[in-house]
């Protein structure tokens, strides 16, 4: 697949394309190029460090260890050394359990530690240039509307995130943009869509049936007593029924 450029160019696509007979992108090839590991999981977690009351590497671990599709290191306010620290370690610990680490924001942090991947703000990713976004195998951004997303996959994005979809704490006043607009977005691109915002166990169903591919949980991820629980209540209902049988 390839996405016409600003500049009268055409930018790869980030990830893999294939077609079925039909001449459209097959599921299984739009969730493979959302560089998450979909096989297992369609939950991301985004981290925060500040929510965690314990030591933020045994959080990860927790988390890594029940094998959402992914984890995004969000710690966008560190200075950029001291979110290297944390990026190389918490790089290790997904790589050990076969969990993809994704990095945000910081692109040479990224270059440096040779991440495959990496997520950006809108802006940011406005400023970053062809080359380096197509150093990287896999490159998502966040978005807030419809145009966002549009720009977002003009710009060569594998995936996107959309919200925040429902009323969330970590965006107090503002009320989520809710379910249609989310089945907008998912109609309007050809890359796989996750919904982020004020996502749990009762509301991720309605995300899934809008379009996303997968969805992103923050808090829950940084304060539930047990990950593999939390990891399990948000799975779809026919995976869960495939495992008890």
């Amino acid at each position: 697949m390839q996405l016409r450029g600003e500049s009268g160019g055409e930018y790869a696509f980030f990830g893999k394309s294939e077609k079925n007979a039909s001449g459209t992108e097959s599921e299984s090839a739009r969730l493979e190029s959302a560089c998450f590991d979909l096989s297992l999981s369609d939950i991301v977690c985004v981290t925060d460090r500040k929510l965690c009351k314990e030591d933020f590497f045994e959080r990860i671990e927790l988390i890594a260890a029940a094998h959402p599709a992914g984890i995004v290191l969000r710690e966008k306010d560190l200075p950029e050394a001291e979110y290297e620290k944390i990026a190389r370690k918490t790089m290790r610990i997904c790589e050990k359990y076969g969990v993809p680490c994704i990095l945000h924001t910081f692109v040479s942090v990224a270059f440096k530690l040779n991440a495959s991947a990496i997520h950006m703000p809108l802006q940011k990713l406005r400023e970053m240039t062809f080359g380096q976004k197509n150093a990287f195998k896999h490159v998502g951004a966040s978005c807030h509307s419809v145009e966002d997303v549009l720009e977002a996959e003009k710009a060569g994005c594998s995936y996107v995130f959309a919200g925040h979809i429902f009323n969330t704490d970590c965006k107090k006043g503002l009320p989520g943009r809710g379910l249609d607009f989310l089945r907008k977005v998912c109609e309007k691109t050809e890359i796989p869509v996750l919904a982020i915002g004020g996502i749990n166990a009762k509301n991720i169903e309605k995300t899934r049936a809008a379009g996303a591919v997968g969805a992103c949980v923050r808090s829950s991820f940084m304060t539930c007593e047990n990950v593999k629980k939390l990891v399990e209540s948000v799975k779809p209902a026919e995976s869960v029924s495939q495992k008890s049988h």
